[in-house]
């Protein structure tokens, strides 16, 4: 850990970026769904719907969704019959994610306020741990990457999605154009909060290419680490095992 890290475009103290991140989120909370529409054409369904398949669910099992306070993968997850844990550091999206949880008649879920970095949970307590357009938020990602190995049983595995490098060419431009233009403005017109979508732009640009990111995830401790682009790389699809 260094003596600062990212904030968007910024470097900041560490612990200047956890607050600052939580007032993002706090903001906003109540329309977060409605701009993950908006600033993906609805694409991050699709998205979501094959990352969880990738997880494979089973009924048995015990899965910490982790960053997931708006519930979308637990809700999908939770299609399986597994038992799901909803962690998130943030209080106002865990509000968000019970609301909707009551609104679909979803009981079962465990939700849980919790920091990725140190989670309370116990050694080898989880069949699976996901994670979905969270990690590039959390402070100190390689923290969060070991915690995740901790918790894990032998034979479990990661699964994270998030936001990556462009890689097709021409493609990347205009995405470019796209994200630092088009997604502030839209973020003022439906949240009346463009700096936060600012900010969300910005921690992808900061966020590990998809090669360097999977070695992240070896050094933590797992093993067969892969990567699957989607969209040539917008978003990826990363995953190890624990043994």
């Amino acid at each position: 850990m260094t003596d600062t890290v990212s904030f968007g475009y910024e470097d900041v103290a560490p612990t200047e970026k956890t607050e600052r991140v939580g007032g993002v989120f706090t903001s906003v909370a109540s329309s977060y769904d409605l701009m993950n529409d908006a600033m993906s054409g609805g694409m991050h369904r699709l998205w979501k719907d094959r990352f969880v398949r990738r997880v494979k669910p089973r009924s048995h099992e015990q899965i910490l969704d982790m960053a997931g306070g708006t519930g979308d993968i637990a809700f999908r997850l939770a299609e399986s019959g597994a038992s799901i844990t909803v962690a998130d550091i943030n209080p106002a999206m865990l509000e968000v994610g019970m609301g909707r949880a009551a609104k679909r008649g979803i009981d079962g879920l465990v939700w849980t306020e919790a920091n990725a970095e140190v989670l309370t949970f116990p050694d080898r307590f989880f069949d699976a741990y996901t994670i979905a357009f969270g990690i590039r938020n959390v402070t100190d990602i390689p923290k969060a990457l070991r915690e995740a190995h901790r918790v894990l049983r032998r034979g479990g595995r990661f699964f994270c999605l998030e936001f990556s490098t462009v890689e097709w060419p021409g493609f990347a431009e205009v995405y470019d154009v796209y994200s630092h233009k088009l997604v502030p403005k839209l973020g003022q017109l439906l949240a009346r909060d463009a700096d936060s979508y600012r900010y969300l732009i910005e921690s992808i640009r900061r966020f590990p290419p998809m090669s360097q990111f999977q070695s992240m995830i070896g050094e933590a401790g797992f093993i067969n680490t892969t990567v699957e682009p989607i969209m040539g790389g917008l978003v990826a699809i990363h995953s190890g095992w624990k043994i």
